[in-house]
């Protein structure tokens, strides 16, 4: 019995031998290396993929400062002013920065109210509008320390100018798409023009405008009238309903504004006799949804919020001009919403096949008379 169990046993040890000897000794190791080198691959790659799609979007500006110094279409005026102050907003919730602004109420105020932010230690200070340049110019030369850009102005020599940056928009693309998208809608084959005051910034909404009404008036093969006028302010809200009141009683169903705070009057003239306005800067619709037919809209907050951004974590772009279009996505038309569209969404398809088209060069706007001149003679 003794012998059998012996015999049992010895069997058994030989067995556990065999199994044991048939085992890799570095097989689990290396099992477990792999599965642990997959795992490793896998959070460096997210890391990376992260930090790809936004290496900007954590950047930490904590105890940076950022101002600015408004024209005198004030904070509020529903176009760039606002739309600047979003802009910078948006900077403060995303990276920790202070942003600050001073309101001009007179042109008096530019810069005394650019000095004050610079005693304020103000890191970047942002003139808002072309109407600043000359005083950027001339504080930026007395606090050389401080970093200063302007929207909607490149200086004839940027470089002696090293901690200013100039800040423009190719907005005669967008004005061609409502001017565009007017020409198709007009049913009096007249439409109307309003502009702040004359210069370099409103000639390329009012030429680019004009060009997109005769792109349309092409395609239909008639002729479309605009009525150009100016009020030479950018607040004298006053002035704009009164001359967009003259338009619509003279036979335009449809008046586009590049005016600022002027633009509100002529909002408000379209929506008092039920004729159609075209806003700018920003979407304007909120101001009169059954009569604002679109915007031409320049993302001044997409600019400032990039900029500035830019500039506080040390990018160097002093002297220079930097230029905003609707290839990075800085210019162009509100969204379609078919629920409040005051035209129809077929039309809109061929605006935004327009807008492709200027992308491509295929469509180049005019900004300036010279330039208009050209494009009609072609």
């Amino acid at each position: 019995m003794s012998k059998r169990i012996l015999s049992l046993l010895l069997a058994l040890v030989l067995v556990f031998s065999l199994v044991a000897c048939s085992t890799k000794p570095n097989e689990t190791k290396e099992e477990t290396n792999t599965e642990t080198s997959v795992e490793s691959n896998k959070e460096t790659q997210g890391e990376l993929e992260e930090t790809t799609k936004e290496p900007e979007e954590s950047a930490d500006l904590t105890g940076k400062t950022v101002g600015m110094v408004t024209d005198t279409g004030g904070i509020n005026d529903e176009s760039f002013n606002q739309t600047s102050w979003a802009g910078l907003n948006e900077l403060e919730a995303k990276t920790g920065a202070k942003a600050s602004y001073v309101q001009s109420e007179q042109e008096a105020d530019y810069s005394a109210n650019l000095n004050q932010l610079v005693d304020a230690n103000t890191d970047l200070v942002w003139g808002i509008g072309y109407l600043l340049a000359g005083s950027v110019e001339t504080v930026s030369k007395q606090a050389p320390d401080t970093n200063f850009a302007v929207i909607d102005n490149a200086y004839e020599n940027p470089e002696s100018l090293p901690n200013v940056t100039g800040v423009v928009f190719k907005a005669e693309q967008p004005s061609f798409l409502v001017g565009y998208i007017a020409g198709h809608t007009t049913k009096t084959n007249k439409v109307g023009f309003v502009g702040g005051m004359k210069g370099v910034v409103i000639d390329q909404f009012e030429y680019g405008y004009r060009a997109g009404v005769l792109e349309a008036a092409k395609e239909l093969g008639k002729e479309i009238t605009v009525d150009i006028q100016y009020a030479d302010s950018f607040n004298d809200e006053a002035k704009g309903k009164s001359i967009a009141t003259r338009m619509f009683n003279d036979g335009s169903d449809i008046v586009f504004h590049a005016a600022g705070g002027v633009g509100k009057g002529v909002i408000e003239a379209a929506k008092e006799l039920n004729k159609f306005a075209i806003g700018v800067d920003a979407d304007q619709s909120g101001l009169a949804p059954k009569n604002v037919l679109t915007s031409a809209l320049k993302k001044v907050d997409v600019a400032i919020y990039d900029l500035s951004k830019r500039l506080l974590s040390g990018e160097k772009l002093g002297g220079q001009t930097v230029v905003y279009t609707a290839n990075e996505e800085a210019v162009g038309i509100p969204e379609y919403n078919a629920e409040t569209a005051l035209y129809p969404e077929e039309l809109h398809k061929k605006a935004l096949d327009k807008l492709e088209e200027i992308k491509a060069d295929k469509i180049v706007p005019p900004f300036n008379e010279e330039e208009w001149n050209k494009y009609i003679a072609e």
